[in-house]
């Protein structure tokens, strides 16, 4: 087992109830998709990106870091997913570092098979983490958008999101937050199903869920560009990429600042990058 695995084992046995030092910040990563800029003939700007991305992380040292999928542009292939882990290897050990599964990472319709594949080379598609009383829940959102290959899996993990929402709900969480690669909702949660959000039936049933256990942020990435909706207490933000972006996107990451009464967040393209991240300053509207 390597150090990130040995890291991440230990993290998830820790008590949801351990206190953390309030406030703190997190650096949510999305799509640094190796291989996407060349269609595949090389990964040589994505890996400048991350590298870049690796050294801003460690100058600020957050207290972790989520990367929310398509980790690499062709699922399964060992060279670009071999250089997504050197790079993110170089993350400053005692910084952990939460991958998940995108559908480049897996397949828009994976099966049983392609599933365990990504989890032989990158790690568990859906699990919990917790940095004292905040609670990450990350999901396999495939298996939300596009379950028809893998239904026993896609109904596992229904069951299991349950019992850790529950978990949650009645435990000493103060902030729960979920985790995964597709928008449930890019303008309103009521809107039409497309390409780059959770279709409306199973969305509906799963923002309820959401809504009933209290959870108020939900992260993701998939779309190539920003956009950050509000819908009663749920705040949808979709995170432009580290890799390479589509439309008006521009690469970088988000900082997310945790504090005891709520969470707020920017996302810093490459260009404007700040020297430190101010925990103590009042809190703004986000920027997408």
């Amino acid at each position: 087992m390597n150090l990130k695995s040995l890291t991440l084992a230990l993290w998830l046995l820790l008590p949801v109830g351990l206190p953390a030092v309030e406030p703190f910040f997190f650096i949510q990563l999305a799509d640094p998709q190796f291989g996407m800029f060349t269609n595949d003939k090389d990964f040589a700007q994505e890996t400048a990106n991350l590298e870049f991305a690796v050294a801003t992380i460690n100058r600020l040292r957050p207290a972790f870091v989520v990367v929310s999928g398509d980790l690499v542009n062709k699922a399964g292939d060992p060279a670009q997913i071999r250089e997504y882990q050197r790079v993110i290897g170089q993350v400053a050990a005692g910084i952990p570092v939460y991958s998940l599964p995108g559908n480049h990472d897996i397949g828009n319709v994976p099966t049983p098979a392609d599933i365990a594949t990504y989890t032989n080379h990158l790690g568990p598609d859906h699990y919990t983490f917790r940095h004292g009383e905040f609670v990450g829940i990350v999901l396999n959102s495939m298996l939300i958008h596009s379950p028809q290959r893998a239904p026993d899996l896609a109904a596992a993990q229904e069951r299991w999101l349950q019992t850790e929402l529950q978990r949650a709900r009645t435990g000493s969480a103060r902030h729960t937050v979920i985790f995964m690669h597709h928008p449930w909702f890019l303008k309103a949660a009521d809107e039409a199903d497309e390409y780059f959000n959770i279709p409306a039936e199973r969305r509906t049933r799963y923002l309820a869920w959401f809504r009933e256990a209290g959870v108020k942020y939900l992260f993701s990435g998939h779309y190539h560009r920003n956009a950050v909706v509000r819908d009663g207490g749920l705040e949808a933000i979709t995170t432009g990429p580290v890799g390479m972006p589509l439309a008006e996107g521009q690469s970088g990451l988000r900082i997310v600042i945790v504090r005891d009464d709520g969470i707020t967040h920017r996302y810093y393209h490459f260009g404007e990058l700040p020297s430190r991240v101010n925990l103590e300053a009042v809190a703004s509207t986000p920027k997408p």
